[in-house]
C-alpha cells in the first residue's frame, strides 16, 4: 500500500506505520480548511444579500462644535464597503474620491478606505474657526456590488458658530431650457472667499447648507466631466445674494464666450431665404434689424434688397401655418388607442419581466426666451440658380454681450436634372417602366422564362 506523504506531517518511526493513513488524512483536512478560509462566502442555503451598505455613524457628530479638531472625519457602515477599481491617490480619480465633496476648499481631500468605514481629511489640514461641510454622494457599494442610492452630509465647525443659512435654487441649461440633474452648485462667501460646494438633485433643484451667514456669490455649473470643480468652457450662471437672502431662483447656465460669434455656414433654405448658422448662441434680447444686413451678388458685388432678418424659430412660425385646432364638437365618447409611445393607464403589470420605465424628461421652462444660433435672411428677389452670394451682418451680439461683424458666402442650388428615362415634351422614352397601356387594353403578362415547352406525343 502506497501512502502519500504530506508536507509538514511528522511520522515518529516505522512502528507507527499503521497510523500513517490517519496522519495523512488529518493533514489533508487541515490543508483543505486553510484553502476554504481564503474566500468569504455566505452560508449555503441562506438568502442572498441584496441590501446596500447603511450608514450607522459619523465622527464627529453632525452640527458639532469641535475646537482644535485634528483627527479624520469618519463615515462608518454596517458592513464592509468596496474600495472600487480605482484607488485613492489624491488626484481625484479614485472611486471613493469622486464620492466626497469637502468644503470650503477646492483641493482634492485625502480619502482612505478602512473596510467598514471611510475617513476624510483636507490635504491642507483643518483650519481653526471654520465651518466644514463634508458631503458623501450616493454610490457606496459593498463587496457584492449592492450600491447605495442615498448620500449624507456632515456639517461641523472647528470653533466657529454653528451655521444656519441654506440657499435654495434651480440650475437650468439655457440651450435646452430644461433643469440640469446633478448640477454643481458653488456658493462663494464674499467676506473670506471660501467656496462651499454641493450637487443639485435629479430635478435640478438644490438646497446648499447650512452655511455661515453673509453675502454669497452663487454659481450653478453644468459639470460635464463630473469632477465637482468649475472648469473653463463649462456653462454656468451666477447670482449675488445679500446677507439674509437665501433664494437664488433659477440659474440659467450658458457658456460665457469672450470673443464675438463667427459664421459657420450659410445655406439657401428656399427661393428667397438663407439660413446663417453662427458659432455661438445669440443674445435673445437683441433686436435684429434689416439695416444691419447686406447681401451682395458675386463677383460684381451688386447689392440685393433685404426684407427681413429673423431668428430661425420666428421665421418658421411665420413661414409655416400653425396646426389647426381640432373640432370641439367631435365625439369624445370614443377612447383613442394608446400609441406605441404612450403607455396605457394604470399600474404596471408585475411578474411579466417588463423593463423599468425610463425617467420622465423634465419639462422646459419658459421664464426666459430660448437661445438660438441661427438667423434667416430674407431678400426681395429670387436667388439665381448657381449664383454666388455674400452675406454680412454688423453688430451681432452673443449671449455674453460681445458684439462683432460676421461675413460668409453661399451658392444658390441649381434645379435638379430631369429623369434620364424621359424625353423632351413629357413623353416617356422607349422602355420606360412608367409607360401605361392604352385605355381598354389589358397588359400582357410577362413571359415566364422558366416555363417548359409542351411535350410532344409519342408515336
Amino acid at each position: 500500500m502506497r501512502v502519500m506523504r504530506v508536507p509538514g506531517a511528522w511520522l515518529p518511526d516505522r512502528a507507527a506505520a499503521g497510523s500513517r493513513p490517519l496522519v495523512a488524512l488529518a493533514a489533508a483536512c487541515s490543508a483543505l480548511s486553510l484553502l476554504s478560509c481564503a474566500r468569504i462566502e455566505p452560508p449555503p442555503g441562506g438568502p442572498p444579500d441584496t441590501s446596500p451598505p447603511q450608514l450607522i455613524s459619523t465622527k464627529p457628530d453632525s452640527f458639532a462644535r469641535v475646537p482644535n479638531f485634528k483627527s479624520d472625519v469618519e463615515f462608518r457602515f454596517d458592513e464592509v464597503v468596496s474600495e472600487g477599481g480605482s484607488p485613492n491617490q489624491g488626484t481625484g480619480t479614485g472611486d471613493l474620491e469622486k464620492l466626497i465633496i469637502l468644503s470650503p476648499t477646492t483641493r482634492v481631500p485625502h480619502v482612505s478606505w478602512r473596510r467598514d468605514h471611510i475617513t476624510v481629511r483636507p490635504s491642507e489640514g483643518w483650519r481653526p474657526n471654520l465651518v466644514y461641510r463634508v458631503e458623501l454622494l450616493p454610490g457606496i457599494a459593498d463587496l457584492r456590488r449592492n450600491q447605495s442610492k442615498r448620500g449624507a452630509v456632515l456639517t461641523f465647525t472647528t470653533g466657529a458658530p454653528l451655521p444656519t443659512t441654506t440657499i435654495d435654487g434651480t440650475v437650468v441649461d439655457w440651450t435646452t431650457s430644461r433643469p440640469v440633474p446633478a448640477a454643481l452648485v458653488e456658493a462663494l462667501h464674499v467676506a473670506d472667499s471660501l467656496p462651499y460646494r454641493g450637487l443639485a438633485d435629479s430635478t435640478g433643484h438644490f438646497a446648499l447648507g447650512p452655511l455661515p451667514a453673509g453675502d454669497y456669490l452663487v454659481r450653478g455649473v453644468i459639470d460635464q466631466n463630473r469632477n465637482n470643480l468649475v472648469d473653463p468652457r463649462e456653462a454656468f450662471d451666477t447670482v449675488r445674494l445679500a446677507k439674509g437672502k437665501t433664494v437664488a431662483g433659477e440659474l440659467w447656465a450658458f457658456v460665457h464666450d469672450t470673443t464675438p460669434p463667427r459664421i459657420q455656414e450659410v445655406t439657401a433654405t428656399d427661393s428667397t431665404g438663407a439660413t446663417v448658422t453662427l458659432s455661438q448662441p445669440l443674445d435673445p434680447r437683441q433686436r435684429l434689424r434689416t439695416e444691419a444686413v447686406t447681401v451682395r451678388v458675386l463677383p460684381d458685388s451688386a447689392a440685393v434688397r433685404v426684407t427681413a432678418l429673423r431668428t430661425k424659430a420666428e421665421d418658421d412660425s411665420l413661414s409655416h401655418p400653425s396646426t389647426p385646432v381640432p373640432d370641439s364638437l367631435r365625439d369624445t365618447t370614443k377612447k383613442a388607442r394608446p400609441s406605441a409611445r404612450q403607455a396605457p393607464e394604470g399600474p404596471p403589470a408585475r411578474g411579466r419581466g417588463l423593463e423599468p420605465q425610463a425617467r420622465p424628461q423634465l419639462e422646459a421652462l419658459t421664464s426666459r426666451p430660448p437661445l438660438s444660433d441661427k438667423v434667416v435672411v430674407r431678400v426681395q428677389r429670387l436667388w439665381t440658380p448657381g449664383g454666388r452670394y455674400e452675406v454680412e451682418i454688423k453688430g451681432i451680439r452673443n449671449i455674453s454681450g460681445v458684439a462683432g461683424d460676421v461675413r460668409g458666402g453661399f451658392t444658390a442650388p441649381k434645379p435638379t436634372a430631369p429623369d434620364s428615362t424621359r424625353l423632351k415634351g413629357g413623353k416617356p422614352a422607349a422602355g420606360d417602366s412608367t409607360k401605361r397601356p392604352a385605355t381598354g387594353a389589358r397588359p400582357k403578362p410577362p413571359a415566364d422564362s422558366t416555363a417548359r415547352p409542351p411535350l410532344k406525343p409519342k408515336p
